[in-house]
């Protein structure tokens, strides 16, 4: 009896996992928070523990299927599958194949508690950086240090974007920690970059509270409307999708996060694509959330993605080179 209580348990969660990651609801909001390997941990566990007791084999499918579930559906997972991608190295081109490469990076600078995270981030010679948690008078600073005082920059909130290109405009933005600029790249063609920060993730784990699953579902929705109206005004001021855009940012929400799903019809995530290693950006330490992120609409083209530490920093953060096609 024991062991089919263990097996029965770890189908019930089975059950629940998927459906509640392929679906999202907003009553379980705060079930999803947890990456998917937590709850498949520990469906694995009661049906390795239902075989200890049970013998049968059972236990084994169940055992399997949660495996196949999890090489799937795990964020993590994903990079493995790229292994033919070249992983993002501090030497770079400038071209390929007559096209402009363009390095990106997204940065969580932390409001410097660290210290200087661009410190770390200078030599991979990025061509564009989204700053998030930044004091905007270092904004000015971090772009002289990291372009010798020839890049550019705009300061929003807090908010930075630094280029070693000509920033041609920028959108006035309703929300607070999010920005729009247009940059000019030295051929002349312009490309559109959105840098976001989106509200703070709920924090609370008490999964047995009504009010803690109340607050997850009210928290995700505030993510949504924000990228919401950011999408729209990217819309209202140019020529999207048809327009080059690269999104980027700290999302403060998972890579499975129904929130993504809103910039899926016109963007690819670049980590998905092409990334290589571990890609989870939160916490530095011990992370276990990729909630960093880099999309570009199809005429960049990812090349390469991947993740770099700083201790200066409690984000990891988050560099991808980008193909401008012709």
């Amino acid at each position: 009896a024991v062991g089919w209580g263990f097996v029965g348990g770890s189908l019930l969660i089975y059950i629940l996992t998927v459906w509640a990651y392929a679906s999202q609801p907003g009553e379980l909001a705060a079930f999803t928070v947890f990456p998917i390997w937590f709850w498949g941990g520990i469906g694995v566990l009661l049906s390795v523990f239902g075989f200890c007791f049970l013998r049968a084999p059972l236990s084994l499918i169940i055992t399997a299927v949660w495996a196949v579930t999890l090489s799937v559906a795990m964020d993590e997972a994903k990079a493995l599958s790229n292994f033919n991608h070249p992983k993002i190295d501090v030497e770079r081109s400038v071209m390929l194949d007559g096209q402009r490469i363009i390095r990106v990076a997204t940065v969580n600078c932390a409001d410097f508690r660290f210290g200087d995270p661009v410190d770390d981030l200078k030599k991979w010679d990025p061509d564009i950086v989204l700053l998030q948690q930044v004091d905007p008078q270092l904004v000015k600073r971090i772009a002289e240090n990291l372009y010798d005082g020839r890049g550019d920059f705009r300061a929003a909130q807090t908010n930075g974007v630094v280029t070693r290109f000509e920033i041609r405009r920028e959108v006035g933005h309703p929300m607070r920690r999010n920005q729009q600029v247009t940059i000019r790249l030295p051929e002349g063609s312009e490309i559109e970059v959105v840098n976001v920060h989106l509200a703070a993730a709920a924090t609370d784990l008490r999964l047995w509270s009504s009010k803690s699953r109340a607050l997850h579902r009210q928290n995700r929705d505030i993510r949504r409307k924000e990228l919401s109206v950011v999408l729209q005004l990217l819309e209202q001021t140019t020529a999207f999708p048809v327009t080059p855009t690269i999104f980027g940012g700290d999302f403060n929400s998972a890579a499975t996060d129904v929130v993504h799903r809103q910039l899926t019809p016109n963007f690819e995530d670049a980590f998905s694509k092409v990334g290589r290693g571990w890609g989870d950006t939160f916490h530095r330490r011990f992370p276990i959330h990729r909630i960093d992120h880099i999309y570009a609409t199809h005429q960049l083209q990812p090349v390469s993605c991947g993740v770099i530490v700083s201790k200066k920093t409690d984000h990891r953060i988050v560099i991808a080179d980008l193909r401008l096609r012709q």
